[in-house]
């Protein structure tokens, strides 16, 4: 659906410490395999951040900006991989 990214995965943290923690696992955990976010945007504190790895898209929301943003209904032509609530 675009040339962006193959995967866009969308997460949500229910208090800005949880969305730091998020966003601080997944740039450790893939660190640990070589691989180094090509660009992140965003700090947590703002409720949304970004982690560019290429091929795949992370986002991390709080609440609020998650709703807001709504990219469920953004890309909702797109067939979801996977669904975890």
């Amino acid at each position: 659906m675009t040339i962006i990214a193959d995967y866009f995965v969308i997460c949500t943290g229910g208090t800005e410490r949880q969305v730091r923690a998020i966003m601080a696992g997944i740039v450790e955990d893939l660190a640990e395999t070589g691989t180094d976010p090509l660009h992140v945007e965003g700090q947590p504190e703002t409720g949304w951040v970004v982690l560019d790895y290429g091929d795949v898209v992370v986002h991390v929301f709080a609440p609020e900006e998650r709703k807001y943003y709504g990219l469920e209904r953004v890309w909702a032509g797109a067939v979801p991989v996977l669904v975890i609530q």
